[in-house]
């Protein structure tokens, strides 16, 4: 048996089981007990493969923003157009009360979590903002390059409008108990952006 590959898949384990724990209750309110309880394991097992609670946690932030990643890349790769790719995305969040991720966007999660407590975490954080920033925003200059989009529409500044907006409209929905603030802010932000696009003869 690979010994290496056996001790990866249990911290890979340990990472999956204390991901939604994370998310959901936040890193300080995330306890040891919480993460032995959710992988049935002992203390020694957890301590044999991560140091302490703080390194379980970034790696739980790790496995999160990659496994958001994916499942953005993975709708809007399926679209042709900028148009149907920011909507593909925008439509990941339209139910903040059943996310796709147990425990809701963890971008906003942690954001808040980490914010002067963490500093690792919220580094993490910001680098996942700048790279989902950097993709709509390429996803719109080729729009605006194929003539599908006006070239009045300014790709960064709509970015961080639906960046904004959709973390906002997650924490009233949550708090509210109604997806309504998000379906609000869909639908304004599929209608600015169809607004700057170009009618194909």
């Amino acid at each position: 048996m690979n010994i290496k590959g056996k001790a990866e898949r249990t911290k890979q384990f340990i990472i999956e089981q204390s991901a939604p724990i994370f998310n959901s209750k936040g890193i300080a309110g995330t306890t040891i007990d919480d993460i032995l309880a959710a992988t049935k394991m002992a203390k020694g097992g957890i301590y044999g493969n991560f140091e302490n609670k703080e390194a379980i946690s970034i790696a739980s932030v790790d496995f999160l923003f990659s496994k958001m990643s994916a499942k953005a890349y993975s709708v809007m790769s399926k679209e042709k157009t900028a148009v149907k790719k920011l909507f593909a995305f925008i439509d990941l969040r339209k139910n903040p009360l059943d996310p796709f991720i147990e425990g809701g966007c963890p971008i906003l999660n942690f954001g808040v979590d980490s914010d002067n407590t963490n500093p690792t975490i919220k580094k993490k954080v910001k680098a996942m903002i700048e790279t989902s920033m950097t993709l709509f925003i390429d996803i719109l200059k080729q729009g605006i390059a194929n003539g599908e989009l006006s070239d009045k529409l300014n790709p960064e500044e709509y970015c961080l409008k639906v960046l904004v907006m959709l973390e906002g409209a997650t924490l009233v929905s949550r708090v509210t108990d109604s997806v309504k603030p998000m379906y609000t802010v869909i639908k304004m932000l599929k209608s600015e952006l169809k607004s700057f696009e170009i009618k194909q003869a």
